[in-house]
């Protein structure tokens, strides 16, 4: 079994170029989350093959659909998908957010070993988190409904950015509450290689 090529073909198939320095860190990443699970209960998902498909081809699976400068990962938990993302998009700042103290000492680790120069880590609650930065892009992975998502943090997102969640199937009854100040721009269905799910990626912004 080699992950990185599997890695390296599967970001391909995507249409999401990555560089060998990138496939490389993102293997040393997922070897970093199977160490420290054993402790402090990153993912149910623990065989390399299934968490190449599930965790980070999920994950990049995003990337030709987003354009971005800064982004926000909201309930980033072990790094999903900010530091998928951080690799994919080097030139963007990642700030991950969470409030479970354990996955972010986690994440400062990771940080550090992967040498991840753009990410910083937060360990606060998004409902109350107070930052003078507003962000091009807020993603969230299986964080919570739509509305809950843009009602925690839409404020956080910068005139002219979007938010975005990632969800499963098709959220038809989450698309129909989504508040007034905010207006969907898109859902896109997403073709992961390995995963045999549904999967989708809402696109929001404010309305204003």
């Amino acid at each position: 079994m080699n992950l990185g090529a599997d890695l390296a073909q599967g970001a391909a198939e995507l249409h999401c170029g990555l560089s060998g320095d990138a496939v490389r860190k993102l293997c040393d990443y997922l070897a970093l989350i199977r160490k420290w699970n054993r402790i402090y209960n990153l993912t149910a998902v623990r065989e390399p093959r299934k968490m190449l498909s599930h965790h980070l081809l999920d994950c990049l699976a995003v990337v030709p659909h987003i354009t971005a400068s800064s982004i926000l990962d909201v309930g980033t938990g072990a790094g999903l998908p900010g530091i998928p993302l951080a690799l994919a998009l080097p030139q963007a700042r990642v700030t991950l957010l969470d409030s479970n103290q354990k996955k972010a000492a986690f994440l400062r680790q990771a940080a550090i070993e992967l040498a991840l120069d753009n990410v910083e880590v937060v360990s606060e609650r998004i409902e109350t988190w107070q930052t003078p930065h507003r962000f091009d892009l807020v993603i969230s992975r299986a964080f919570s409904t739509l509305r809950d998502f843009l009602a925690a943090a839409g404020r956080l997102c910068a005139v002219g950015g979007m938010l975005a969640s990632m969800k499963g199937v098709h959220p038809f009854e989450e698309l129909s509450e989504v508040p007034g100040e905010f207006k969907v721009r898109d859902v896109i269905a997403l073709d992961v290689p390995g995963l045999p799910a549904h999967r989708h990626l809402v696109l929001m912004q404010p309305a204003r």
